[in-house]
Parts: C-alpha cells; structure tokens; sequence
C-alpha cells in the first residue's frame, strides 16, 4: 500500500448522497473506499471529505483544492463539473482550460488523482437535449486530461450498469446505497486494491411500470424533487449552504 492518506474533494456525489448512515448522514463511494484503504495500510491511514453538496466547480477549486493541497495526501479524488453543465451558464470554453490546469495543481506535488467521467444520468431526467452534449463534453474531457496528467481514471459513463434505476435514489440524479458501493469497487479496481464482490453486484431491473403508474411516479417526482430544485435556481440558493466537509482534516478510519 503506497497510499498512507487520502482527500476526497467535490460535491454531492462525493459527499456521499443518498446513501445514508443509521444516523443520517451521508455515507457514499468515498468513506468506503477510505475505510478498504485503512484496512490495508493500517491505523495510522488517515482520510479527508471536503466534498459539499450543491457546489459548482469555481467552488471547489477555489475551497477545496487549497485545503487538500495543504494536506499533502498521497491520493485524492476530484469529481466537479456536474453541478454546472445543468445551468445554462455554463461556459465550456472557460471549463474545459480551467479543469486542466486544477488537475496539473493536483498532480504537481506528486499525488496519484481519480478522477471520473459520469454516470450516464441524464437518461431518467427532464432536458436531455440541452444538458446530454454537455456531459459528454465534460467525459470528453476528463478522459483527455487523465491521460494527459497520468490520472487514474473511472469510466462510469462507459458502464452501461448505471443505467439500472435500482443505482440511483428516488430523486434519480444521486447514486443509491447499491450505486455508491458499485463506484467504490470500480475505484478500488482501479486503484488495484481489492473489494467485497457484493459491492459490485447489480441489483435486478424493476419490473416494467404500467403508463399511467410511470407518470404517476413523474408527477411525484416533479413535486418532490424537480420543484425544490427549480426553486433554488430562481432565488439563487443551494442545497449546499448550510452544509460544511463531513471530514475537513485528515484523521483516522475507525474501522467495524
């Protein structure tokens, strides 16, 4: 194990939502693959989260990134980008130099980088025509500045298993429990450090939904999740303001 620490640095997906402790709070890829990690290089393994629902990849840069610069880890993971290409501000000409430059910052003080190209979530959401071309844009681009910078890259995007609705929460943009613990195998596998086999098993599809249940469902959906989400768009809020890093230092697993 090379590894001796770990900073995980992002927004929600790496936060950890929706897959919850018995607590409530977020538990998701990034704890799990700490805790494999610890298990492995022993009690002195010490892991960070800065990662914060809601942020935009300014945000991260400007917040994040120093931070887990200034803990000199061995191994971080940056995941940004997401929570951009869904406003229609977002400028891929400004995007995609600055996403390369973060990523040499990551790189120059000698730590391995995972980086990913995303799920494909766009296939269970409202605005596919405008957002689609933008995530592929931003896979595009992670994959070209993996390879330029020698990341460990993470296809998610190649891996068709994502678009099993049994992956994703009841809000279908955050992974489920199931989702979160496939994104630790595949980091883990690509890390060459073994995993529990469970972690990458897929659930079954549900079975087909009559119509007018699905548009039940959808209405729900709007309702529930849509609604809110349109709604801190117009008044300029985010599901992240009053939220800080669930681990903000380097410090110890405790391991079950």
């Amino acid at each position: 194990m090379r590894w001796r620490n770990f900073v995980a640095v992002g927004d929600s997906f790496t936060e950890g939502m929706d897959d919850a402790y018995p607590d409530g709070t977020y538990r998701g890829w990034a704890d799990l693959v700490a805790t494999r990690l610890a298990a492995e290089a022993g009690p002195d393994f010490g892991y960070a989260n800065l990662a914060i629902r809601g942020r935009l990849f300014p945000n991260v840069v400007a917040e994040q990134v120093p931070a887990a610069l200034a803990m000199k880890p061995d191994l971080i993971s940056f995941a940004a980008g997401g929570n951009d290409v869904l406003r229609r501000s977002f400028d891929p000409d400004a995007f995609v130099p600055r996403f390369d430059a973060v990523v040499g910052r990551l790189r120059s003080g000698g730590a391995d980088v995972v980086l990913f190209r995303f799920a494909d979530v766009m296939a269970r959401l409202p605005g596919q025509r405008l957002v689609a071309p933008r995530v592929t844009l931003l896979n595009r681009v992670v994959g070209e500045v993996a390879e330029r910078h020698g990341a460990i890259l993470v296809d998610l995007y190649a891996d068709d298993a994502y678009l099993n609705p049994m992956l994703w929460s009841t809000d279908r943009l955050h992974l489920s429990a199931a989702g979160h613990r496939r994104v630790a195998g595949q980091v883990l596998t690509a890390l060459g450090v073994g995993c529990d086999e469970e972690w990458l098993m897929v659930p079954p599809h549900p079975a087909p939904t009559p119509w007018l249940a699905a548009r039940a469902a959808d209405l729900r959906w709007a309702g529930q999740h849509l609604a809110p989400w349109i709604k801190r768009r117009l008044t300029g809020r985010s599901s992240g303001d009053f939220v800080t890093a669930k681990r903000p230092v380097l410090g110890p697993i405790t391991l079950d």
